[in-house]
């Protein structure tokens, strides 16, 4: 239905998702969706960047890509390393693009919607997570006028509401938090062998009515037209001097400053503050660009004129990348490890490149 409804898809449409086929996306818009309706799927493995910045757009080019379905990660680390690449392909083929995984920033969505879609493809900003096993908050191509960096509204049939801890609705511009108040077809049911963690991980957190609600952990606001945009996780908040920031708010702010390609915002512990705001940033170039403390300066102007004082970073260290999966997801416990100098002795089996953690140390014993 998701399927149907979210990507408009046709028998003889071409539709390319870029997820890894372990993981969620993979396997309900690689697999089951695309199959279900009788359209073609595509399967790609390996980076998007090899040989050049150019490899997906000329996938697109060759097979005639209707639909196009990525990562925010993705479109940055494309938008830094080839800018002007889309110009070199034929991408009118294409008629949805899509973005998913984490909330993707403006100025990344802008360029998606500019460069790959010509500005004539609807970007489908869609909001599930793997126990939701489907969609559940996004545009619907042609229907839903559609806002830079926002995920719209609930599908038919799906009651998302953002709510205190105690289940009152969010006034207009207030964060709170993301929940789901009725059940839905595709909804986790259990986690194996462990029924009571299940309770607590998912209905321990958030009462509406006097009765538990599934609370996703993720933070969002609404707007004047009762659009949802998602803030990041709850458990991405820095407590800075008693006042909670969101990670991807800050990240967003940071994004936006024309010389940075990508960063992550952790908290790095502070015995006045509680936590300060620690930034790893990568630069588009390392050609032609004001020194590293005018940067942090620049940097910081941003966050208090959009922010307030109160977030700015006390801690900002220029990398050549940052740790991703292969579905090119930041692996943020690694770099709030780094940030506290802490050795890591967490799984990294899952990182697309080993070695970023040295060259990531390397960066912070020079800073």
């Amino acid at each position: 239905m998701t399927m149907e409804w979210v990507f408009d898809v046709k028998e003889d449409d071409t539709y390319w998702c870029t997820a890894d086929l372990g993981w969620i996306t993979g396997h309900t818009y690689i697999l089951y969706g695309p199959l279900a309706m009788g359209a073609t799927t595509i399967m790609y493995e390996g980076v998007p960047v090899y040989p050049d910045a150019g490899r997906w757009w000329k996938m697109i080019e060759e097979y005639k890509v209707t639909h196009f379905y990525t990562a925010p990660t993705a479109i940055r680390m494309l938008k830094k390393v080839g800018y002007d690449e889309p110009s070199k392909y034929d991408l009118s083929s294409l008629r949805i693009l899509g973005s998913v995984g984490e909330p993707i920033n403006p100025e990344a969505w802008m360029w998606y919607y500019e460069k790959i879609g010509k500005s004539k493809c609807p970007i489908i900003d869609t909001y599930w997570q793997t126990e939701t096993g489907g969609h559940m908050i996004t545009p619907l191509p042609g229907a839903t006028p559609l806002k830079p960096a926002c995920a719209t509204l609930p599908l038919p049939g799906i009651i998302a509401e953002i709510v205190d801890m105690d289940g009152n609705k969010m006034p207009v511009g207030e964060k709170g938090l993301m929940c789901f108040t009725k059940p839905w077809p595709s909804m986790i049911r259990g986690v194996w062998g462990d029924p009571q963690r299940y309770k607590n991980n998912y209905f321990g957190h958030v009462k509406k009515d006097g009765k538990p609600v599934y609370f996703t952990g993720d933070g969002a606001i609404y707007d004047e037209n009762g659009y949802i945009t998602i803030t990041g996780r709850t458990d991405d908040v820095l407590n800075v001097s008693g006042h909670r920031l969101g990670t991807a708010e800050i990240e967003a702010e940071v994004s936006s400053h024309p010389n940075i390609a990508e960063c992550a915002v952790v908290g790095k512990p502070d015995e006045i503050k509680g936590e300060s705001v620690f930034i790893y940033a990568v630069l588009k170039s390392e050609d032609g660009f004001a020194e590293e403390v005018d940067m942090i300066k620049e940097i910081n102007t941003i966050i208090t004129k959009r922010i307030g004082a109160i977030a700015k970073a006390d801690s900002v260290v220029f990398v050549p990348g940052l740790p991703k999966t292969r579905s090119g997801k930041i692996m943020r416990r690694l770099l709030r490890a780094l940030a506290k100098g802490e050795e890591i002795t967490q799984d990294t089996s899952s990182l697309e490149d080993q070695s970023i953690i040295e060259k990531i140390k390397n960066c912070l014993d020079k800073a």
